[in-house]
């Protein structure tokens, strides 16, 4: 029986869809099964809208938000990673229409060899498209592209109340802005035409340089946004108020080397002991990583996945953190606040509970592409915290009070705790969007933040 079919069997017999145990990516918080819907074509989305109670549903991709943003515990999931067609190419023009659960990695697949790549990405390939738009993921490239929803020039809506609506600069511009970064609560988006980048190929031009101090970060940061398209830094979060780090750097290569082919790198088959992660290991990892690339500095042509996804080289990664899961955290301070960046620094290497994977990046000032977009001017860092309960939490209680003391936000794509009123100082125009949510459409970070039933 086909999917089409089985979707009109159960609404015409009252079956409701089958549960299912789903996790964000950082396995944080932990919920109760969920009805999943799972549509195979497009003209499903309305029966499914139908049939849906007020606030029930929420649309799911590749479930790579880190919190809750992607769940809704209690009600409804239409997970659309079914809905991966591609529709249409200009190849004179890169532009793309794609439905919504196209990956970026099908995208990269099909048209790196073409010449042609992601105008915007953040740091892993399996993200979809939909999911890209609704969280208006940024890259190392923010500074010069912008966010991902930057580069989206028309999406097709499904809405419970209106049908299918187009959206664009000129149609409906506000639903538009509204459905980039709005967290999928507008709508399921059924298509979306993006503007793809002209790239002469799969290498990347990266040079790798070490530094000691925040202030030196920035030297490089500033010297380095008129020059290279992509800057990123790993910074050992141990070292306090004056970081040592790796800053990264890159372009596209011209150059033509080797026939170049992705690999798929080990699996972690379970979680790993919560005791195998700790300070001291955390410490020693942080020590080892700095010396080996402080002491391979320098220039060098490397193949893109290693440049933009070096974790997509270890799949389930996120099981390092063991069963209780981790908690990411990605805040932007103003670059005018320096003080403050350092004493959230400060903080984290006193709390004993430092990360080995913080990665700073400096906002550039491009204006925001959604209502709800996170990317602002400052200094943004992400941080992976080993969930070890109240400890934890209190940890990033006390980071969020220098948040929002110095004006900064945090992101929603990557939280599960954020309190109602951190969300309003992070976006204070929030009600300016309630307007454009889609009748049928709620989340668990939604209610969470809202208050929202």
């Amino acid at each position: 029986m086909s999917g089409q079919s089985a979707a009109k069997l159960r609404k015409q017999s009252g079956v409701p869809p089958p549960t299912e145990r789903i996790l964000s990516w950082g396995r944080y918080p932990k919920i109760a099964h969920q009805r999943v819907h799972k549509p195979a074509w497009n003209d499903q989305v309305p029966e499914i809208f139908n049939a849906a109670a007020p606030g029930a549903l929420l649309p799911y991709g590749l479930g790579r938000s880190y919190g809750d943003s992607c769940l809704n515990a209690g009600r409804e999931l239409i997970d659309c990673r079914r809905l991966n067609r591609i529709l249409d190419f200009d190849a004179s023009t890169g532009m793309i229409r794609c439905e919504s659960g196209v990956s970026l990695s099908d995208i990269i697949d099909v048209f790196l060899p073409k010449g042609w790549f992601l105008p915007v990405t953040p740091g892993t390939r399996f993200v979809t498209v939909g999911g890209a738009i609704a969280n208006d993921v940024h890259g190392k490239n923010h500074h010069c592209a912008g966010t991902f929803g930057a580069h989206v020039r028309q999406i097709g809506l499904h809405r419970s109340n209106d049908g299918l609506v187009i959206c664009s600069s000129r149609e409906n511009p506000d639903m538009l802005g509204a459905t980039i970064g709005g967290l999928g609560l507008t709508g399921v988006i059924a298509w979306a035409d993006i503007q793809l980048k002209r790239v002469s190929g799969p290498w990347i031009d990266a040079e790798s340089i070490p530094f000691q101090s925040l202030s030196a970060f920035l030297d490089l940061s500033r010297e380095s946004n008129d020059r290279f398209e992509y800057t990123v830094a790993w910074l050992d979060c141990f070292a306090g108020k004056n970081p040592r780090g790796i800053f990264f750097r890159g372009n596209h290569s011209p150059s033509h080397g080797a026939e170049f082919h992705p690999k798929r790198g080990p699996k972690l088959p379970f979680a790993l002991p919560a005791w195998m992660l700790n300070r001291y290991s955390v410490k020693a990892f942080n020590t080892v990583y700095y010396k080996i690339h402080a002491a391979s500095k320098g220039v060098a042509v490397v193949p893109y996945d290693s440049f933009f996804y070096p974790l997509d080289s270890i799949r389930q990664w996120n099981l390092l953190y063991g069963r209780q899961g981790f908690l990411q955290y990605q805040c932007v301070i103003p670059d005018t606040n320096l003080g403050a960046f350092e004493e959230l620094l400060d903080r984290i290497a006193r709390s004993g509970m430092g990360s080995f994977l913080g990665v700073l990046k400096q906002f550039g000032s491009a204006p925001a592409a959604g209502m709800l977009s996170f990317p602002r001017p400052g200094l943004t860092i992400a941080l992976d915290f080993a969930m070890r309960g109240e400890r934890t939490l209190k940890l990033l209680q006390s980071l969020d009070e220098i948040v929002q003391q110095s004006g900064g936000a945090l992101y929603p794509a990557k939280d599960a705790r954020m309190s109602p009123a951190l969300f309003e100082a992070s976006f204070p125009h929030w009600r300016s969007f309630v307007p454009y949510i889609d009748p049928k459409m709620s989340s668990s970070f939604w209610r969470r933040v809202t208050g929202a039933q």
